[in-house]
């Protein structure tokens, strides 16, 4: 197959000009946020250079001036908001109460279909399955780990090695698991796991294909990369105790289990909400491990890959909108709690 750059030319010039458009837009604000600010510092020295000199009184900053000036800041901001979040937003609840060509408005069929369809149902189970489970065991083995390799010998490489799927992308980690789930029918297997249940005396089986083991196999993919972050969070908490609360706790003659129950769980309760928060939208959002892995077959599709395939694949926009309005409104509850939590922890 050759390359024919005549033909490609069209998408090389959109490009192009898409860099041109984020240069200019991004050095402009650079510009500005450089320029604006020393103008009004020049400004300001000069009304108080001319103040001191004839000896009035200094010029107060007046707050409607004030405002302007933190618009000035905001107005890039929001607009960017509007732009990316809050337009898409809107366009995506109107779309998802019409139909799949998104010329008539079918009201809220479209959400009826999301609890009336088998398969779509089964897609929510698995987004509930995923949502439980991979936050509670990705912090947990991150909480074991960080708790067993803390100040021992080594300690910077034996985090480096956990951490170290989190620089792997979903897609790269997903093809990492295939290999090891990968199945060759009799003789010698490939694949990781296969191989041991050989080695063990048991028949080698196309793992990805059985439900509803494949979906935890999936979820296996998701906390090998999430106990990463986990473990490097709950890691740094677990130094911010202070020392003298950890010695007189030794004094005391606490055992290992209880300094663990009593002290460190206790003290690092607000990373442990920030992990267990942060993890579980990423895993409502889940689609790279889906899609790369099995394409959602054989049970194992969840709410972002559906909204995949109903509105790109399948061109049913109403219903692949209102899998997004589903996905955004379950993220909401989550993000609210974490807003709360922060706030408390601030007031406290």
């Amino acid at each position: 197959m050759e390359f024919d750059f005549a033909e490609e030319q069209p998408k090389f010039l959109m490009l192009m000009y898409g860099l041109i458009a984020f240069v200019a837009v991004v050095g402009g604000l650079l510009l500005l946020l450089d320029v604006v600010p020393a103008w009004f510092a020049r400004r300001r020295e000069a009304q108080l250079v001319a103040a001191s000199a004839s000896g009035a009184p200094l010029p107060r900053r007046t707050k409607p001036r004030e405002g302007l000036f933190a618009l000035f800041f905001l107005l890039p901001t929001v607009l960017l908001l509007l732009i990316g979040l809050v337009v898409p937003a809107i366009r995506t609840v109107l779309l998802s109460l019409m139909d799949a060509e998104s010329d008539n408005w079918v009201g809220l069929a479209n959400y009826t279909w999301l609890f009336s369809e088998d398969s779509i149902v089964r897609v929510l189970i698995n987004t509930l399955v995923w949502v439980l489970l991979v936050p509670l065991v990705a912090t947990s083995f991150g909480l074991i780990y960080a708790v067993l390799v803390d100040r021992v010998r080594f300690e910077a490489f034996a985090k480096s090695l956990i951490f170290l799927p989190m620089a792997i992308s979903f897609v790269g980690a997903s093809i990492i698991w295939k290999f090891v789930y990968a199945y060759r029918g009799e003789g010698d297997q490939i694949g990781l796991l296969n191989q041991i249940v050989v080695s063990l005396g048991g028949e080698p089986k196309q793992w990805l294909l059985e439900s509803p083991l494949n979906t935890l196999l999936l979820i296996v993919i998701m906390v090998w990369i999430q106990a990463g972050f986990a473990m490097v969070v709950l890691s740094a908490a677990i130094k911010a105790i202070p020392a003298d609360i950890v010695e007189a706790a030794r004094l005391d003659g606490v055992s290992s289990w209880q300094m663990f129950r009593q002290i460190t769980l206790p003290s690092i309760r607000p990373a442990l909400i920030v992990v267990v928060v942060t993890i579980t939208i990423a895993t409502l959002k889940v689609f790279d491990i889906v899609r790369t892995s099995t394409n959602g077959n054989y049970d194992t599709s969840v709410i972002a890959n559906e909204m995949y395939n109903q509105a790109f694949r399948y061109g049913q926009n109403g219903q692949g909108s209102a899998l997004a309005v589903f996905l955004f409104i379950l993220v909401i509850p989550v993000v609210i709690y974490q807003i709360r939590n922060l706030r408390q922890q601030r007031e406290g």
